[in-house]
């Protein structure tokens, strides 16, 4: 029974004051995953005919691939995912947001690059394939990059209208 003593009911004041409180950040959060789940079959599309049909070097492919990707990405985001946040000069919005990409970028291909040149150096058979790339580039980097940009771009790209400055701090000479 509801409201005995052991019955394991949540509250569903509690429930309620949770999705008002992170109901807007999951919204976001879904739709940037939606964007980016676009994004990501884009790029993996690209990437892997790139290297395995047209015989580009892995980084290099995937270098390609993600800033191709990369422009749907900021379209998708710029108009979906945020675009109820106040807008600024477009140009520094598509900057931003490639600059925080480009750092996205960087991990994924970090990580892509040490499953590939350094431990393919020790086990070439097992991380110099495929699979490792994709494993390593797309699993492991993008998990890393993605979280990294969400951060960024709902902090410096798409920005909350008004958002407080930082109060200055005022030393009151006559406290105790």
């Amino acid at each position: 029974m509801i409201g005995e003593p052991g019955s394991r009911q949540t509250d569903p004041g509690l429930f309620r004051s949770l999705l008002d409180r992170f109901g807007h950040l999951v919204r976001e959060l879904s739709k940037f995953a939606t964007v980016g789940g676009v994004a990501f079959l884009i790029d993996l599309a690209i990437f892997n005919y790139l290297t395995l049909a047209m015989g580009v070097e892995p980084v290099t492919a995937r270098i390609i691939s993600t800033v191709i990707a990369a422009t749907v990405a900021f379209l998708g985001n710029r108009f979906w995912t945020w675009r109820h946040r106040q807008r600024s000069n477009p140009a520094r919005e598509y900057a931003l947001f490639f600059l925080f990409n480009a750092v996205g970028l960087a991990i994924a291909v970090s990580c892509m690059a040490i499953s590939r040149y350094g431990l393919g150096s020790v086990w070439p058979e097992i991380f110099r394939t495929p699979l490792a790339d994709n494993i390593a580039g797309y699993i492991v980097g993008t998990g890393l990059g993605t979280l990294f940009r969400f951060w960024s771009y709902r902090r410096f790209v798409f920005p909350e209208a008004g958002i407080p400055s930082v109060p200055e701090v005022t030393h009151d000479r006559h406290a105790a």
